[in-house]
């Protein structure tokens, strides 16, 4: 968005002796509502223990499909049900991930 320095002259007192009339225009800022999209694509596949980081990618395209049609408040149901499922699938698979380290180096040292 560009931003422009506008200047207004001083011209003192005006001219007519009609009472100043004023223009109220509302303009609607477009609302950001994040899909996490590419998170759930991550988490689909890398981090994906009981199908969790597919069904937040379900849940992601859904939430884009909402934002599309101008529906922001189903668009922000679904993202918020994505992030959590991405937050979930996400813990749930560094912890499977640690305890296979954790096994593979234990194993490792009692052979």
């Amino acid at each position: 968005m560009i931003k422009e320095d506008n200047e207004v002259a001083i011209l003192g007192a005006p001219q007519n002796s009609r009472p100043m009339m004023s223009t109220v225009v509302n303009i609607q800022t477009e609302t950001i509502v994040p899909d996490h999209i590419v998170w759930s694509l991550f988490n689909t596949l890398f981090f994906n223990p009981c199908c969790l980081g597919f069904v937040a990618f379900a849940y992601s395209v859904k939430s884009r499909d909402r934002k599309m049609v101008g529906d922001m408040i189903g668009a922000q149901s679904y993202a918020s049900t994505a992030k959590l499922l991405n937050t979930v699938a996400l813990v749930l698979g560094i912890i499977a991930a640690i305890v296979l380290i954790v096994f593979y180096v234990i194993r490792r040292l009692n052979e």
